[in-house]
Order: C-alpha cells, then sequence, then structure tokens
C-alpha cells in the first residue's frame, strides 16, 4: 500500500511540473508555450512529427508569437516577452544541414512548424540577431523544437 500511495505522489507531482513548463504569454488565441526546448535538438521534420505531432507549433501560432510579442537578443537567443509581461526564451541553437553537419550556433535559431510547405519542405521559425521570419526549410535538416498547447 504505501508502494502505490508513493507511485501515485511522484506520478501527481510529475504531472505538476510537466504543466508548470508551459507560460501563457497573453497571446490572442491562448496559446501555451512550453518553458524549454526538447531534448534530442536538431530534428529532422519526420522525426519531431512523429514524436510530438500536434504539439509543435503551427505556421500560424509562430506568426502570432513573432507579430505579438517584444523580442529581445540576448547574445545567444530572444527573450520573447508576451503582451502581459511573462516570457520564454528561445536560444540560437544553430540547425544541422541535410549531411548532419552543425552550423551558425549561437547566431540562429530555427524551430520546427507542424506546418507543411511542399513535399520536402516544412515551415518553421528562423532568427538571426536582426531578424526573424517564419519560412520554411528541407525537412533533411535538422533544427530544433519547441512544443505548445492550447487553453
Amino acid at each position: 500500500m504505501k508502494k502505490i500511495i508513493f507511485f501515485s505522489s511522484l506520478c501527481l507531482m510529475a504531472f505538476a511540473l510537466n504543466a508548470q513548463e508551459y507560460v501563457d504569454l497573453g497571446l490572442p488565441s491562448g496559446t501555451l508555450w512550453k518553458s524549454i526546448n526538447e531534448n534530442g535538438f536538431f530534428s529532422n521534420y519526420s522525426s519531431a512529427f512523429l514524436d510530438y505531432g500536434n504539439n509543435l507549433p503551427t505556421k500560424e501560432q509562430f506568426k502570432e508569437l513573432a507579430d505579438n510579442c517584444e523580442w529581445t537578443w540576448r547574445n545567444n537567443g530572444y527573450k520573447v516577452t508576451g503582451p502581459n509581461g511573462q516570457s520564454i526564451f528561445l536560444p540560437a541553437e544553430g540547425f544541422r544541414d541535410c549531411n548532419g553537419e552543425l552550423d551558425q550556433s549561437g547566431q540562429n535559431g530555427s524551430y520546427w512548424s507542424s506546418s507543411i510547405a511542399s513535399l520536402d519542405r516544412a515551415c518553421a521559425l528562423t532568427f538571426t540577431s536582426t531578424n526573424r521570419w517564419v519560412g520554411d526549410l528541407e525537412k533533411c535538416s535538422g533544427h530544433s523544437v519547441r512544443l505548445v498547447k492550447n487553453k
């Protein structure tokens, strides 16, 4: 009986910690953004979609983030502050090209969305210290993953 209570307590604590990992930035859609990137960054699109599916942001959610938040460069990524004053940090971890070579670490950040652009390309948020945009990238390349959930 003690083992069951202990295990149940651990499960409840894990659930509570997981719930706290998402930040409400006060965006019009109500989207909550995870406070950290997923482990195993630099996933290709197929791996990211298989692992996280509908928890990947859509192209529209990235546009909302880009258009409705204040972006402040912090040497190795952006502090993204929502209309309600809450913030997340998006590190500029770089990316891996289709050959697996690391590029632009500390200078560029790129994050997969769940939206497909074409047969061999998917939508993504990409940024440098001077600009950010929602575009599309080769599905074979490796990029960071940041999850979302709706309220």
